[in-house]
C-alpha cells in the first residue's frame, strides 16, 4: 500500500529546492580560484624570480593576508549581507591577482612581491565558508526544526567534499595552465574566474537571505566575546592542523617524487588521497546517530594520524599510494565534523564570521605548511619533510581529544548532532 504524502510534507521543500541547482554549480566553480591561489603564487614566483625560498614565503604571505582579514570580511558579511561584500571582493581580488603578476615579473624588490601577496590573501573571497554560512542560515530560518540537524550534517558533508575536490583539482589546473601557456596563466585565469563566478555567486538570489537573528540595523544578538569561547577556538585549532597537513603533505610528496625524477606525478598520487577523502566526506551524512560528532573527530583524525605514521617507512610510489589512501579515509570525515561543530557552536547571527574563521584556518595552515615543508625539503631533505604531515595530523588529533573533554553530556545531546 502506498503511503500518502501529507500536506505538511509537501510544504517542507528540500535544501536543493530552497537554494536551487544553479546555486550549487556556481558556488562550486566560484571556489576554484581560492584553491588555485597558493599554488599559483608559488609557481609564478619560482619561475619569475628563481627562488624556491621566496616562493614559499610568498605563499605564506597569501595565508597571512587571509588570516588577518578573512574573519573581518566574514563579520562584514554578517553585518551588511554577503552580496555587497562579495561584489567588492570579486573586483578587488581580481585586480590584486593581476597586480601581483605584474609586480613579480617586474623589477620591484622582493618586499613588494610579498606585499602584493598579502593583498591577494586579504581580498580573497572565501566562497566556501560563506556558502556554508548561507546554507546554514537558510536551513535554520526556513526548514522545520526536526529536519535541521540531518540537513546541516548532509550540507557540511557536501561542502567538505566540494572543498576536497577543488583542492585536488586546483593545483592540477595550475599545472596544466602553467605548462601549456606560461607560469603567469594560472593567476590570470584565477582573476577571470573570480570576477565572473564570485560575482555570480554574490548576485544569486540567495545572497539576499540574511539571518533572522539580525535586527533591522544588522546587529547580532550575540557578543564578539562569544567567538572566543574555548569550545569554538578548539575547532579553529583542529582545522588549522588539517590545513597544515594539506600544505605539508603536498609539498613533501612533491619532494618525494622529485627525488625519483617524476615531480609532475605528485598531483596524481595526491589525487588518490583527495578522491577517497571526498567520497568518505559525503558518506558522513549516513553515519548512525549513535556515532557522535566528538567520537567521529577522534576516530577519523586517529586514522589520519595512523596513515601519516606510515610516511616514515615509504620508499616507493606504491607504498606512498597506500599511505595516502589510508589518510584519505580520515581527512575528509575529520573536516566535515569540524565544520559541523563550527556550525553548531556559532554565536547567533555570526555564522559567516565563524565559517570564515574556519576557512582561514585551512588556508593559513596550508600556506604555512607548504612554506615550511619546502624549506625543510630543500635544506634538510625529503625524509625530514615527510615528518611534518605527522605533526599536523597530531595537532588535529590532539584538538579532537581536547574537544572530547570540552564537549560534555549537554553538548553531546545538542540538536545539531546527526
Amino acid at each position: 500500500m502506498t503511503r500518502a504524502t501529507t500536506p505538511q510534507q509537501l510544504a517542507e521543500p528540500s535544501l536543493l529546492r530552497l537554494a536551487g541547482l544553479p546555486y550549487f554549480l556556481i558556488a562550486f566553480i566560484a571556489r576554484l580560484p581560492f584553491a588555485m591561489m597558493v599554488v599559483g603564487v608559488l609557481t609564478v614566483v619560482v619561475s619569475a624570480r628563481g627562488s624556491l625560498s621566496l616562493g614559499g614565503l610568498t605563499s605564506a604571505a597569501v595565508g597571512l593576508g587571509t588570516a588577518c582579514f578573512g574573519p573581518l570580511l566574514g563579520a562584514a558579511a554578517d553585518r551588511f549581507g554577503q552580496r555587497t561584500v562579495l561584489l567588492v571582493l570579486a573586483l578587488a581580488n581580481g585586480a590584486m591577482l593581476l597586480l601581483f603578476t605584474f609586480v613579480v615579473y617586474g623589477t620591484a624588490a622582493d618586499g613588494f612581491v610579498l606585499l602584493a601577496a598579502v593583498g591577494i590573501g586579504a581580498t580573497a573571497p572565501q566562497v566556501a565558508p560563506l556558502s556554508r554560512s548561507r546554507l546554514v542560515t537558510i536551513i535554520s530560518d526556513r526548514m522545520p526544526e526536526g529536519r535541521r540537524a540531518k540537513t546541516v550534517s548532509g550540507t557540511m558533508a557536501y561542502e567538505s567534499a566540494a572543498d576536497e575536490t577543488v583542492f585536488v583539482f586546483g593545483p592540477f589546473i595550475v599545472g596544466i595552465l602553467a605548462s601549456a601557456i606560461a607560469p603567469w596563466a594560472p593567476l590570470v585565469g584565477a582573476a577571470v574566474l573570480t570576477v565572473v563566478f564570485v560575482g555570480a555567486f554574490a548576485l544569486h538570489p540567495s545572497g539576499r537571505h540574511v539571518s533572522q537573528d539580525r535586527d533591522a540595523d544588522g546587529k547580532a544578538p550575540s557578543t564578539v566575546s562569544e567567538l572566543f569561547r574555548p569550545q569554538l577556538l578548539i575547532v579553529v585549532v583542529g582545522i588549522l592542523g588539517v590545513g597544515i597537513f594539506f600544505g605539508t603533505m603536498l609539498t613533501s610528496l612533491t619532494s618525494f617524487m622529485a627525488d625519483r625524477g617524476a615531480p609532475e606525478q605528485a598531483g596524481l598520487l595526491y589525487g588518490v588521497m583527495g578522491v577517497g577523502s571526498a567520497i568518505l566526506a559525503l558518506g558522513v551524512a549516513w553515519l548512525p546517530a549513535a556515532f557522535s560528532m566528538r567520537a567521529r573527530w577522534l576516530v577519523f583524525s586517529g586514522i589520519l594520524l595512523a596513515g601519516t605514521l606510515l610516511l616514515g617507512f615509504v620508499d616507493t610510489p606504491g607504498t606512498m599510494m597506500v599511505a595516502l589512501a589510508i589518510m584519505g579515509i580520515g581527512i575528509g570525515p575529520t573536516l566535515v565534523t569540524q565544520y559541523s561543530f563550527g556550525a553548531a557552536r556559532s554565536p547567533r547571527g555570526r555564522s559567516a564570521t565563524v565559517m570564515t574563521m574556519l576557512g582561514s584556518g585551512v588556508v593559513v595552515g596550508q600556506s604555512i605548511g607548504a612554506a615550511f615543508a619546502g624549506e625543510i625539503a630543500e635544506s634538510v631533505g625529503t625524509p625530514a619533510a615527510l615528518l611534518l604531515p605527522m605533526v599536523a595530523a597530531f595537532i588535529a588529533f590532539a584538538a579532537g581529544v581536547a574537544n572530547w573533554m570540552l564537549s560534555g553530556e549537554k553538548r553531546r545531546a545538542a540538536p545539531v548532532k546527526p
